[in-house]
């Protein structure tokens, strides 16, 4: 019987980056590969690398070698952030045969498959002048393992340069995916079951403007409210003067555009965002924010904010804290600054102490969760409808549309992918328990 050929995969960062990786699988899967665990014997190991943090850059080598260590005889595929930014990096790493970027991903397959024999063959490096790229690659997927929500990745790129970031040396300059494509897309993924759909990007806010005629974030999303079997659009992460009037007024009134933003604020003070180099101030934040609130009754804002940039002095920490607290966010994702090599940033004086942003993160992380919490009791007695992701031991688990986790007694796994109506019982920072109504 013939060796059914496979493939173990391992991603690490963002939406973007599993949705790339969702793309590359689509194709060793139509070739007859077998998905395998990445602690399991592999013919193919795939690590999908980010290079956001330092923590970024070191897991992703550590994922290259417990490949190679794995199975020393299967081949080691490196893609993604780092291998774009930093290829040098990983071709010096005892395993490697192919390094691909963020780019010519389309061909992974054949690539892989036309890989000489290893001995002492120079590692396969197939990594473009990313700036050089205008095109939007297209890469399709309509099967997302094991998740019962979709993610549509219609952008790719950022020229923000923001002091801190590599993205753009990783991802390029923005591109965005042709409406048609998009709208084909979601179809395809509604076909095949998935009720919600997260649109996502690099720079999500910049979709459409590198088209002539110009288009924003809302035209994509009014072209995918007819598609059939939709019943949910999320919106994965949007900056604050990306917001406008007809994208607020999607959130508020079309029931399909789900009542959630994620807006990065990064620091609450406005001279560290100035050094930040990011396009807004506070009080700008503060307006968008507010204006969104009032508009939308049940809208949850969730947010990043990184501590500990270099020169964060305690009163402009005490800003962030304030500034967070008063805009009641329904959850915090909390980074402490990572210093890249070849930023800006990196070579600003007064780098903080480690010490100092482990104490500055555990503030802002139970901040967080207080505020989790006070939103969260908001639904306790009330009905909420949730998109089920899990039964698990008689317990049910899924997110309602305004991104509330939401747990509850349930026998019966046919649930997953449906929508229950669950009355809300307890809440605390990590959701609320219920009953199935």
């Amino acid at each position: 019987m013939q060796h059914r050929k496979t493939i173990a995969v391992c991603t690490l960062g963002c939406k973007v980056n599993q949705y790339d990786t969702d793309a590359v699988l689509a194709q060793f899967r139509a070739a007859g590969y077998e998905l395998v665990d990445f602690d399991q014997d592999a013919d193919v190991y795939l690590i999908n690398t980010c290079t956001v943090t330092n923590m970024g850059d070191r897991k992703s080598r550590q994922m290259i070698r417990r490949a190679h260590r794995q199975n020393p005889d299967a081949r080691v595929v490196v893609m993604g952030c780092l291998a774009q930014a930093s290829p040098e990096q990983v071709v010096e790493i005892e395993g490697v045969d192919l390094v691909v970027g963020t780019h010519q991903r389309e061909d992974l397959l054949r690539l892989v498959e036309s890989l000489p024999e290893r001995d002492s063959q120079p590692v396969c490096v197939v990594v473009d002048d990313i700036f050089a790229v205008d095109e939007f690659e297209e890469l399709p997927v309509s099967s997302f393992e094991g998740r019962t929500r979709a993610t549509l990745k219609i952008q790719d790129g950022c020229s923000q340069f923001c002091s801190y970031c590599r993205v753009p040396y990783a991802r390029g300059k923005p591109r965005s995916r042709p409406l048609a494509a998009v709208v084909e897309q979601a179809e395809i993924i509604a076909q095949q079951g998935y009720q919600e759909i997260v649109l996502t990007g690099v720079h999500l806010g910049a979709y459409g403007q590198d088209f002539d005629p110009q288009l924003d974030l809302s035209d994509a999303i009014k072209a995918l409210l007819p598609v059939p079997g939709l019943e949910r659009i999320r919106i994965s992460s949007v900056d604050p003067h990306e917001i406008t009037p007809e994208l607020l007024e999607l959130v508020a009134y079309e029931p399909k555009v789900c009542a959630h933003l994620h807006i990065p604020l990064q620091s609450g003070s406005d001279s560290v965002l100035q050094r930040m180099r990011r396009r807004y101030t506070t009080s700008e934040y503060r307006r968008i924010v507010e204006h969104a609130y009032q508009q939308i009754p049940e809208l949850a804002v969730t947010t990043d904010v990184i501590v500990g940039f270099p020169g964060e002095t305690d009163a402009e920490f005490g800003e962030t804290m304030q500034f967070v607290e008063e805009m009641a966010f329904s959850r915090l994702h909390v980074f402490r600054y990572s210093r890249r090599t070849g930023t800006p940033a990196a070579r600003f004086p007064n780098q903080i102490p480690a010490s100092v942003k482990d104490e500055r993160s555990q503030a802002l992380i139970k901040l967080g969760e207080g505020l989790a919490r006070n939103f969260h009791a908001r639904y306790v007695d009330r009905d909420v409808d949730v998109l089920v992701e899990e039964v698990q031991g008689g317990i049910g688990e899924g997110l309602t549309a305004n991104y509330v986790r939401v747990q509850f007694a349930a026998e019966s796994d046919r649930l997953v992918g449906t929508t229950v109506t669950v009355h809300g019982k307890t809440a605390d920072a990590k959701g609320i328990w219920g009953i199935l109504v």
